[in-house]
């Protein structure tokens, strides 16, 4: 998804500020499984002899998800939303707390039997946060690594402590109440702030704590590993090296040479003297970091190696990768075993008792026997072969057609996820999407309802988008993508109010058929109903039996003294949520967004606690939902002249130009002719032409032709009528197209439109 952007505006930078986007994140019928692939795994040994274990995974969906196991079965029983982009990677620390971390830049800290509350936000790092490491025995050592070359060394109990307020920091977003509690929580991370009172995103820390450094890496780290004690710390990326340090101080013990390409998986054993590696060179290797050298290669897969997983003795390695296979090896003898072939590549594996459970870049997952506790049996089987030390033997055997065999063809069982959106298509209305899934399901979603409202199957998607097209031309006033998995629809102010339809074409009942409704704005309102109800209810405010908004004292500060704010003349001041945009309550969306202070954060509309404000949301949101206030918009307004066609003997109705709205019919401007051609003058309570913006004056060539002048409710005198036709490029033009439509598929020119009209039979 986009890159987040600064918390706030550098004082001394003249250009304007980007204003904060407020994300969507579309979610289909069953939230309780993945959209996108899985990037991590981590396993929760219960302590109580009944107890039950716990598989956690993170996504690319940007959620974690908390899985009871069974021994033949496992249960969705929490799901952990607030990252606001792909989660990387996962540890357990502490004993029962699960630290995450993503390429929102942050790491996260959950109980790991909690309902999925955030407790704590980590900000230290300048790019995407790859990989974590955990001591086993030492609980509170995490180390994290990321895109920027950086290696922290946390104290997770240091770094989550609350402290109370001092006069020189700011909350960031945890100690705010956006996670999910229902009072704020306590501080967890603090900026300072410097003379001008803009946020110093350099000097971000967790209250004034300051993790350790492991200053050296030049380019990206993909790889940590940590022994037991949390004395030792394996770290490696793409500069094709390992670089040993001690956690403690942050300082380097030393470098190791041998990979031809980036280091892509790295473990310890539990005493720290033992490191394996798995490189994007296909080779795996066995360091003894006693004697600073490499003792062993293993020539085991044919493309990179992501993954790496060993027995409690370390005496094993499972290892997965690129090349969609998962092999268990014998560090000793060399022997090495196909134990399953997936369809797609292997991101990460975490062994449980018996078994192992493989995350692909797919948004199911699978639990494979293992045989962890004693290995041997697998190589019982037969079908091993020795690894050699050469990164193009197994190549070579690949490509000599004597590839192994899988020993195990089947998984024990699959926790099945929702397939990834892969393709989508804005229609031209600009309230329906088609999208295609990686199961190459083709479905149309209404993105002002949040629902998929056709599912056509397997079909082709260009051709269904064939099908779908309609000539109509409507501003584009929000953004998607798909790199959740999912749907991500952003609104950006003010694009996101360019667009308006008229209430009889949205089938909206209680309103004119020629009021306008603004889309973003009436989105935005859906998406924030839960939380206006919230509000009210915090404020002991009750809802207008007329629908009328909150009164005036719930003006945000910042709307009141922004100068660019206007009054929409055409809303209602109500706060209804009117039908085509009431939001899904079954799968209900997610929302992305970030205020004043903190960071970006993520939650589910129907969990938002009415609490949030100008430090959570952006100052146009609030302006637009709580005061019915728009930003300055660019011209609504299309211009066009209105001629007879050639040859005709009808009479010239104006020489000037003439404008309108853009979503006015052309039927509207047939009844504009008709009257001017039957009437002598207006009939009463009808604007003329020349009059009807007020302060342009009555030139003609500076007319407006308004709503108001095609009332359709109006009964006209009892007069034979003209038939009219307009017509644009000596083409007939349907009375239910707009002006928009007409100049985008119709004119197809920049200079202002032509249109021109003609009886064509009398009645």
């Amino acid at each position: 998804m986009h890159r987040v952007g600064s918390a706030a505006n550098n004082g001394n930078s003249n250009r304007p500020r980007k204003e904060k986007r407020l994300t969507y994140v579309l979610s289909d019928a069953n939230d309780r499984k993945h959209c996108a692939g899985l990037n991590c795994l981590a396993v929760l040994q219960s302590s109580a002899s009944d107890g039950c274990n716990y598989l956690f995974t993170g996504s690319r969906d940007g959620t974690l998800k908390r899985w009871a196991l069974g021994k033949d079965a496992a249960t969705c029983s929490a799901t952990f939303e607030s990252h606001v982009d792909w989660v990387n990677d996962t540890v357990i620390a502490g004993g029962n707390t699960l630290v995450s971390c993503s390429s929102d830049t942050t790491l996260k800290t959950w109980n790991c039997l909690s309902d999925g509350t955030c407790t704590r936000t980590l900000r230290q790092h300048s790019d995407y946060v790859t990989c974590l490491a955990a001591a086993e025995k030492n609980t509170n050592w995490v180390a994290s690594g990321g895109l920027g070359g950086e290696v922290f060394i946390w104290d997770i109990e240091a770094a989550v402590t609350p402290l109370s307020k001092s006069s020189d920091v700011m909350e960031d977003d945890c100690s705010i109440g956006i996670n999910g509690s229902a009072n704020p929580l306590t501080i967890s991370s603090l900026r300072t702030v410097s003379s001008n009172n803009s946020i110093n995103a350099s000097t971000t820390q967790c209250h004034g704590y300051v993790p350790i450094t492991a200053k050296g890496h030049k380019e990206s780290v993909y790889a940590l590993a940590m022994n037991d004690n949390g004395t030792l710390l394996v770290s490696g990326g793409t500069e094709k090296v390992l670089r040993v340090w001690d956690p403690r101080t942050g300082s380097k013990t030393m470098k190791l040479r041998g990979h031809i390409d980036n280091t892509r998986a790295l473990l310890l054993d539990s005493t720290g003297r033992y490191c394996l590696s798995g490189s994007s060179d296909s080779m795996i290797r066995l360091w003894d970091l006693g004697q600073q050298r490499c003792v062993h290669s293993y020539a085991v897969h044919t493309d990179s190696v992501w993954a790496l997983a060993s027995t409690p003795t370390f005496g094993h390695v499972y290892s997965g990768g690129r090349d969609l296979s998962l092999y268990l090896t014998d560090l000793t003898t060399r022997e090495s075993i196909l134990l399953c072939k997936k369809e797609h590549p292997i991101l990460q594996l975490a062994l449980d008792d018996d078994s192992i459970w493989v995350a692909t870049t797919d948004s199911s997952f699978h639990r494979w026997p293992a045989e962890g506790q004693n290995p041997q049996k697998v190589f019982q089987r037969g079908g091993s072969f020795l690894a050699g030390n050469l990164s193009f033997s197994r190549a070579r055997v690949c490509l000599e057609g004597t590839a192994p065999a899988p020993v195990y063809k089947e998984p024990i069982f699959t926790i099945p996820g929702t397939p990834a959106i892969v393709q989508h298509e804005i229609l031209n209305n600009r309230r329906d999407v088609l999208t295609k899934d990686t199961a190459g399901s083709v479905k149309l979603w209404d993105i002002i309802k949040g629902i998929v409202i056709e599912d056509y199957g397997q079909v082709s998607f260009d051709e269904k988008k064939e099908q779908l097209f309609e000539m109509v031309s409507i501003p584009s006033w929000f953004t998607l993508d798909a790199r959740l998995g999912s749907l991500s629809v952003h609104l950006d102010t003010p694009q996101c109010f360019s667009a308006e339809m008229y209430s009889a074409d949205l089938n909206i009942t209680g309103k004119s058929e020629d009021d306008k409704v603004n889309l973003g704005r009436e989105t935005l309102k859906g998406l924030l109903a839960h939380w206006m109800t919230k509000r009210r209810q915090r404020l002991g405010l009750q809802t207008p039996a007329n629908g009328n908004a909150l009164s005036r004292k719930d003006t945000t500060p910042r709307s009141l003294a922004h100068s660019r704010i206007e009054v929409d003349g055409n809303a209602l001041n109500d706060s209804t949520v009117y039908p085509p945009f009431e939001l899904s309550t079954v799968s209900p969306p997610s929302i992305i967004t970030e205020g004043s202070q903190g960071g970006p954060w993520r939650k589910k509309i129907t969990e938002l606690d009415g609490i949030e404000d100008e430090k959570d949301f952006p100052w146009w949101v609030l302006d637009c939902v709580l005061n019915n206030q728009l930003p300055s918009r660019e011209n609504t307004k299309c211009s066009f002249y209105l001629h007879p066609c050639e040859g005709s003997a009808v009479q010239i109705l104006t020489q000037g130009k003439l404008s309108a709205p853009r979503i006015l019919r052309t039927q509207k401007v047939i009844n504009y002719v008709k009257e001017k051609m039957v009437l002598d003058k207006p009939i009463d309570n009808l604007n003329t032409v020349g009059t009807f913006a007020p302060g342009i004056g009555g030139q003609l060539q500076h007319s407006a032709v308004g709503d108001g002048s095609f009332r359709s409710g109006l009964k006209p005198r009892q007069k034979l009528r003209p038939s009219v036709e307009i017509l644009c490029n000596n083409q007939v033009l349907s009375p239910d197209m707009s002006l928009a439509t007409v100049r985008a598929y119709i004119w197809k020119k920049p200079e202002d439109l032509v249109l021109n009209y003609r009886v064509i039979q009398g009645r």
